[in-house]
């Protein structure tokens, strides 16, 4: 890597948490500055505009849970314990740390009137995560460990809107056990398809 490149990637560590917690509109090009230590012509030099830099943040953030999600899931050996898994991750990792949240949720709430560019980047990331469930059941169909009438479509759908509908109640309400419930609930449908 580069040093230029470092620096570039350097500005997209110190602004994700701040883009996530405070929002696209909410963040200002002084708040990335206080929070790297660079002149303005830093930040400009490396980013054309505000834009730019949220739209590298947001590709960040969510490789970052695309990596981790990934990393949790290649444990697990069957579907069934691939999809238990993937739950768990929304359950027990998503809401933690200190990157303020979701960043599908916090950036797709905001753009989805105002920035259509991070509307179509929200968009691919949403369909890439239901994706992944569509695949570990349709894996799990095909293996013999669920039946043939699980839906994955259908399910993958609810238990993401489930999902980050949960997220948002929990973050809103500071009471973790919304999130909790729905991942029961969730794993209590996908039982029902194990054979």
């Amino acid at each position: 890597m580069t040093k230029a490149e470092r620096t570039r990637q350097f500005i997209i560590e110190k602004a994700a948490p701040i883009f996530n917690q405070k929002g696209i509109a909410g963040t200002s090009m002084s708040d990335i500055m206080e929070a790297t230590k660079l002149a303005k012509g830093g930040l400009y030099g490396n980013f054309e505009s505000k834009e730019a830099l949220c739209i590298e943040v947001y590709t960040y953030l969510t490789n970052l849970t695309h990596d981790a999600v990934t990393k949790n899931i290649s444990e697990a050996t069957t579907a069934r314990d691939k999809l238990y898994a993937l739950l768990n991750f929304y359950d027990n990792r998503l809401l933690a740390g200190n990157i303020g949240g979701c960043p599908i949720l916090n950036f797709g709430t905001e753009a989805d009137d105002t920035n259509p560019l991070i509307k179509q980047k929200v968009n691919e990331t949403i369909n890439r995560a239901k994706n992944r469930f569509v695949k570990i059941i349709n894996d799990g169909k095909e293996s013999g460990e669920f039946s043939a009438d699980f839906n994955a479509d259908l399910y993958a759908l609810k238990a993401f809107t489930m999902l980050e509908g949960a997220m948002l109640i929990s973050k809103v309400q500071n009471n973790l056990q919304h999130l909790h419930t729905v991942v029961d609930v969730l794993k209590k449908e996908m039982e029902l398809y194990i054979i």
